[in-house]
């Protein structure tokens, strides 16, 4: 059985999105399963915590990657679900209307990436995270959807998996 990376959209953003795409394409090219649940439908954080651990009940992901709300959702899930590695995108952490988030999930096993201009989340909160769980930060220069630098991306998220699944 191939390893499997589950990916957790954001807020606004659907389960097939560009990102979400671009990104499991990458990830079957180098021998993963990749899911992507809908959550347009449950607009908490705590509610997609709930889904994603149920649909995970069955067959426990490797890896998980969450964008934006997604990102929260991820790394909160990690309480609860064991993760070889957590790969987060413009996470949204220390939000005024979010709960605070919970980890389960080592800091050197985490890698974020999110963008100078990001209008939305602040860059500032992922360099806090970042640096309370010594994760690996990638700072670019896009903004909150990070569509504008795709290779970048691209080429942090296959870093990450090679030296996740070699560790």
């Amino acid at each position: 059985m191939l390893p499997l990376i589950h990916f957790v959209h954001g807020k606004e953003s659907g389960p097939w999105g560009r990102k979400v795409s671009y990104l499991s394409a990458m990830a079957k090219a180098q021998g993963f399963d990749v899911e992507s649940l809908d959550y347009l439908d449950a607009g908490e954080p705590q509610a997609r915590v709930e889904r994603l651990l149920a649909a995970c009940a069955k067959r426990k992901p490797d890896i998980l990657v969450g964008s934006s709300m997604g990102g929260w959702v991820a790394a909160t899930a990690t309480a609860t679900l064991p993760v070889r590695g957590l790969f987060l995108m413009a996470p949204a952490f220390y939000m005024s209307d979010y709960p605070p988030h919970q980890l389960g999930c080592d800091g050197s096993r985490i890698d974020i990436i999110h963008g100078w201009r990001d209008g939305v989340i602040p860059f500032e909160h992922s360099v806090r995270f970042g640096q309370e769980h010594r994760c690996t930060l990638h700072l670019v220069d896009d903004d909150h959807r990070l569509a504008g630098r795709l290779d970048l991306l691209g080429d942090a998220f296959s870093a990450f998996l090679k030296r996740t699944m070699r560790g």
